[in-house]
């Protein structure tokens, strides 16, 4: 008996070293980028770090990423200058773009119809409207010299706060415990797939507070329910007014871009009836023919980032009159 526990214990230590060989190898999982705050309080990447993004449970989407020295990832470095025109793009995940390679990305896709601009993103998974106020700001020599900068903002996602903190629970990624986890590739790929889930689910299920939150919610009257989103919506137009008191905003040059389809008229007759420019992506993703998604997330695919390009290229045509270089 102790002889084959032992053996069944061996043959399970070989079992998951052959994984983690298999997993490397082939490089089913991601590489992890070290993130930081800098001394502006900007939650970013460290400069300099390249490496491949994997998602999907079958390596759907391997691309390359690659950080610049702003801590941003780029396939250029930012070096604004007032005889040039330069476009930058201020978002979250769709933005930063490890969906797609660095090389390929939506900034370069705008470059290619627009090869007097110079893109810079500024993409960083997380960034909710607060997140890109605060870098604007801080960052204010750098945006000055910027000619148009567009920022990316869901009405559902991005205005739960009013001020700006640094977000503790993405910075305890960074802590050594979460960093050495991520070195166990086959413990990240589970994850990855969703092997991990239903021990997240029974432990959620385990929290009484949340139970209890969803018997109320189940409660709730469909009129009930309206009201709570109306009052939602209302808090959530408070803080985007908060944040432009806090911060300012330039409505000469900048310029929200969303999907009105998601987004509640709310938000969009107070930015018509105050001057604020907004370009809606919705309406070309809806008419396209081909999925402009991934297959596993909400993430644009390339004939989504394609779209959007194009209609950044646009409007700028339209809009922008300064004389190109």
């Amino acid at each position: 008996m102790k002889r084959l526990i032992f053996k069944s214990f061996l043959y399970v230590i070989l079992i998951i070293i052959a994984l983690e060989v298999y997993v490397r190898v082939f490089h089913l999982t991601k590489d992890y980028p070290s993130r930081y705050v800098d001394n502006y309080g900007v939650e970013k990447w460290r400069p300099n770090q390249s490496g491949f993004s994997v998602t999907g449970n079958r390596k759907q989407n391997f691309s390359e990423y690659h950080i610049n020295s702003h801590g941003f990832n780029s396939y250029r470095e930012f070096n604004p200058t007032k005889e040039n025109v330069e476009i930058a793009l201020v978002g979250d995940s769709f933005i930063e773009g490890f969906h797609q390679n660095y090389y390929n990305s939506i900034g370069k896709k705008i470059e290619n119809d627009l090869p007097n601009a110079d893109v810079y993103e500024f993409g960083y998974a997380g960034y909710d409207f607060a997140d890109q106020l605060h870098l604007v700001s801080v960052y204010k020599e750098l945006f000055e010299t910027i000619d148009q900068v567009y920022l990316g903002i869901k009405f559902k996602n991005d205005l739960y706060r009013d001020k700006y903190a640094v977000l503790e629970e993405r910075m305890k990624l960074e802590l050594p415990l979460y960093k050495n986890l991520r070195k166990i590739k086959i413990l990240t790929y589970a994850q990855s797939i969703g092997l991990l889930d239903p021990v997240r689910e029974a432990i959620t299920k385990l929290l009484a507070f949340r139970s209890a939150q969803k018997t109320v919610n189940n409660t709730l009257s469909e009129a009930e329910k309206k009201d709570i989103t109306l009052e939602k919506h209302k808090k959530y137009l408070e803080n985007f007014k908060h944040l432009l008191s806090e911060y300012g905003y330039d409505k000469t040059k900048f310029i929200l871009f969303l999907d009105e389809s998601e987004t509640p008229k709310i938000f969009t007759t107070y930015l018509k009836t105050n001057g604020f420019k907004y370009l809606d992506i919705s309406k070309a993703l809806h008419a396209s023919k081909k999925p402009t998604t991934l297959i596993y997330d909400k993430h644009w695919n390339n004939n989504g980032r394609n779209i959007v390009a194009k209609c950044i290229v646009d409007y700028h045509n339209n809009n922008f009159n300064k004389k190109i270089r």
